[in-house]
């Protein structure tokens, strides 16, 4: 069984950053494209960002120049530095690993808040 933990998360103030870690466990990372997903009180999730097994990376406009997606397969490990927080980053930060074979399938972590103060 495939598991996600994220960590990292806390309060930071505006401009600050923070490092978001998700471990997987169960099966290598380096298979699969991972994905960083937000979610705000009162709104929909969003995908945030998110990086291939070759370590193509996409990003949201809101967050371009911002944050970076990495990941370290040896550590079956996915990383979101987070730069320049501004108060609208303020949301539960969800990892995402998306599986294409032999279904397509979405695994999920748990979450971790992240809050920026003005």
């Amino acid at each position: 069984q495939v598991l996600l933990v994220e960590s990292g998360g806390g309060l930071v103030q505006a401009h600050g950053s923070l490092r978001l870690s998700c471990t997987v466990s169960g099966r290598s990372l380096s298979t699969f494209v991972m994905a960083w997903y937000r979610q705000a009180p009162g709104k929909q999730r969003e995908l945030v960002a998110s990086i291939s097994s070759g370590s193509t990376t996409n990003y949201a406009d809101s967050v371009k120049g911002r944050f970076t997606a990495s990941r370290d397969n040896a550590k079956n490990t996915v990383y979101l530095q987070m730069n320049s927080l501004k108060p609208e980053d303020t949301a539960v930060y969800y990892c995402n690993v998306h599986v294409t074979w032999p279904r397509v399938y979405d695994y999920w972590g748990q979450g971790t808040q992240v809050t920026v103060s003005s």
